[in-house]
C-alpha cells in the first residue's frame, strides 16, 4: 500500500551498500512507503552525503569498500549524532552487527532479507527518531518558559538582550546570531552579534549589514528560508544554508528584529523554531520596552538626586562641591569594601543627599566660628529633616538609612539614635568616613583646609571609636592610591 506524505513532511532515508541491485531494491520499496530515498554505494560517499543533506534514519551495509558500516557509524555520531542508523549485515558477521549496536546503531537486519522486516525495521527507526524530536520539543518548551519568565522580570536590557542572544545561539542553533534595535531616529542599528564557537563566521555577518537585508527586515520581518532561496532578500544572503528572522513588535511599533542563520547543509530551521524566537522575541520586545522605561526613570532619578545635592551646597559658598566629594570618595571606599553594583549605587546617591536636612536648619552652619550650644542641638537636628523629606517620596527610601545615620558612631555616642557598632548600617558607615575627610580637607568659614596627611592621620586616630576600624582601614589603605589614579586620568583630586 502506497502512503501518500506531503513532500516536506517526508522521512529522508540514506541506502548505504556497494551493491547496486540491493541499492535499487531497497530504494523502490522505502519510496513506495512514501519515504524520500537516497543511495550511496559505500560508507565514504554515504558520509559525505550526511555532512551535505540532513536525514532522518541510515540504513547501511555493514562490509563495504573505502568506508565500512562500523566507521561510518563513528562518523555519524560525531557529526550527526540525531540521525538514526540501521546496520545490514549477513549471517556470518551477527556479532560485528551486535558489536554495532553498542556503537550507537539502532538496529541491524539480516541479509538476505525479507522487505518486510526492512520496513518494520526503517519504521521503528523513524518512530524512534520522532520520539525523540518530541521529547525535544518538550524540552524546548520548558526551556522556552523559563526563559520568558526570565526575561519577563527583568528590567535590564543588557540581560534582555544576553538572553534574546542566548536562545537565537544555543536553543535555535544559529551559527550566526545578530539583533537589530531602532536608533530612535527611524533607522536601525545591530546590538548584539554572535558566532558559533571556534568559527571564523565573521564573512557571514556582511549578508546582516547589507542595505537590502535592513530594508527588507523593516517592512517584512518574519523570515524562514533555506539555500538558495534565501538569496530571495539579498545577494549576500547566498552563503547562508538557512534563516530564520522575527520581528520585535511593541503594539504595532517594530523596535527591531533578531536573526538567526546557519552555515551547515546538516543543519536547518524547522517552523517550531521559528515559532519558539517569535515568542521570545514577543516576550522580549515587551522585556526591552520596560527596560527602557526603567532606565528613563533612573535618569529621572539620578537627575533629582544631583538637583537636590546642588540645592544643599548652594547654601553656602564653603559647602559648594561637598556633597559630590563626598559621594566620590564613597564610591571609592564602596569598592574598596567589595560591595555589589546595586549597593554601591546606594551608596552614592545617599552620600549626594547626606546633607539634605540642612534645608530645614533655618540658620548659617558654617559661620565663624564655633556654633553656640543651641546652635549645635539645631545642627544636630538635619539628619532626622533629611529622612522626614526622603521618606513621603518612595523610590528614594532606599537613601533613608545613610542619610539619616551618617552621624551616628562605631562605640554609640553619635547621633540621632545613639546607635553602636554593626547596628550602623554599612552605608551610613562608609559616608561617615567620606563626610569627615571632606570636611577636614576642605575650606570652611571658621578654618582653612587641613593637608591630606592630618586627616588621614585624624581618621586613624578615631578608628574604633568615631568610625567603623575596617571600614577606616579600607580607607586610608587605599585613599593615596586612589588620588594618584585620579591624577594620571587627569581627573585630579574631587573638587
Amino acid at each position: 500500500m502506497t502512503v501518500s506524505i506531503p513532500a516536506q513532511e517526508r522521512p529522508r532515508v540514506l541506502v548505504v551498500d556497494d551493491e547496486p541491485y540491493i541499492r535499487d531494491m531497497l530504494s523502490d520499496f522505502l519510496l513506495l512507503e512514501g519515504y524520500e530515498v537516497q543511495t550511496a554505494e559505500d560508507g565514504q560517499a554515504a558520509l559525505e552525503e550526511v555532512l551535505r543533506e540532513p536525514y532522518d534514519l541510515v540504513l547501511s551495509d555493514l562490509k563495504m569498500p573505502r568506508l565500512g558500516g562500523i566507521e561510518l557509524l563513528e562518523a555519524m555520531a560525531r557529526h550527526v549524532p540525531n540521525t538514526v542508523a540501521v546496520i545490514m549485515t549477513g549471517f556470518g558477521t551477527v556479532e560485528t552487527a551486535i558489536d554495532a549496536m553498542k556503537r550507537g546503531a539502532y538496529d541491524y537486519v539480516l541479509k538476505p532479507f525479507r522487505t518486510e522486516e526492512v520496513l518494520r525495521v526503517v519504521r521503528r527507526g523513524l518512530e524512534k527518531r520522532r520520539l525523540q524530536n518530541e521529547n525535544l520539543r518538550l524540552r524546548e518548551a520548558v526551556s522556552l518558559y523559563a526563559v520568558s519568565e526570565a526575561i519577563a522580570a527583568s528590567l535590564s536590557l543588557e540581560d534582555v538582550l544576553a538572553t534574546l542572544g542566548d536562545v537565537a545561539q544555543h536553543e535555535i542553533g544559529g551559527d550566526v546570531v545578530s539583533v537589530w534595535l531602532e536608533d530612535g531616529t527611524g533607522g536601525f542599528y545591530e546590538r548584539v552579534r554572535r558566532t558559533a564557537p571556534n568559527h571564523d563566521l565573521a564573512a557571514h555577518f556582511g549578508a546582516f549589514e547589507s542595505e537590502a537585508f535592513v530594508e527588507h527586515f523593516k517592512t517584512a520581518p518574519f523570515v524562514l528560508a533555506h539555500g538558495t532561496n534565501a538569496a530571495h532578500f539579498c545577494r549576500e544572503l547566498a552563503p547562508l544554508e538557512s534563516l530564520v528572522s522575527v520581528p520585535l513588535y511593541m503594539k504595532t511599533r517594530l523596535l527591531g528584529w533578531v536573526a538567526a542563520a546557519s552555515v551547515a547543509r546538516t543543519k536547518r530551521f524547522d517552523e517550531g523554531q521559528r515559532k519558539m524566537l517569535a515568542i521570545v522575541a514577543s516576550r522580549s520586545a515587551a522585556a526591552l520596552e520596560n527596560a527602557r522605561l526603567y532606565e528613563d526613570l533612573r535618569a529621572t532619578f539620578k537627575q533629582t538626586i544631583s538637583g537636590l545635592a546642588k540645592a544643599i551646597d548652594k547654601m553656602d559658598r564653603y559647602t559648594s562641591g561637598h556633597s559630590e566629594r563626598v559621594a566620590t570618595y564613597a564610591d571609592y571606599l564602596g569598592r574598596r569594601l567589595g560591595l555589589a553594583q546595586d549597593t554601591l549605587e546606594v551608596v552614592r546617591q545617599s552620600a549626594l543627599m547626606h546633607d539634605i536636612g540642612k534645608i530645614g536648619c533655618a540658620m548659617n552652619l558654617n559661620k565663624p566660628g564655633k556654633l553656640t550650644t543651641d546652635e549645635y542641638e539645631v545642627f544636630k537636628r538635619h539628619p532626622g529633616y533629611g529622612r522626614d523629606i526622603l521618606e513621603p517620596i518612595t523610590f528614594l527610601h532606599p537613601l533613608v538609612p545613610g542619610v539619616h545615620l551618617h552621624h551616628e558612631r562605631w562605640d554609640g555616642r553619635g547621633y540621632p539614635l545613639g546607635l553602636k557598632g554593626n547596628d550602623v548600617p554599612i552605608v551610613a558607615r562608609i559616608i561617615s568616613v567620606a563626610d569627615t575627610y571632606d570636611a577636614m580637607t576642605s575650606d570652611r568659614a571658621y578654618r582653612r583646609a587641613l593637608p591630606h596627611e592630618v586627616a588621614i592621620g585624624e581618621i586613624e586616630r578615631c578608628s574604633g571609636t568615631q568610625f567603623d576600624p575596617n571600614v577606616a582601614l579600607d580607607f586610608t589603605e587605599g585613599i593615596d592610591g586612589f588620588r594618584e589614579d585620579r591624577m594620571s586620568r587627569g581627573e585630579g583630586v574631587p573638587e
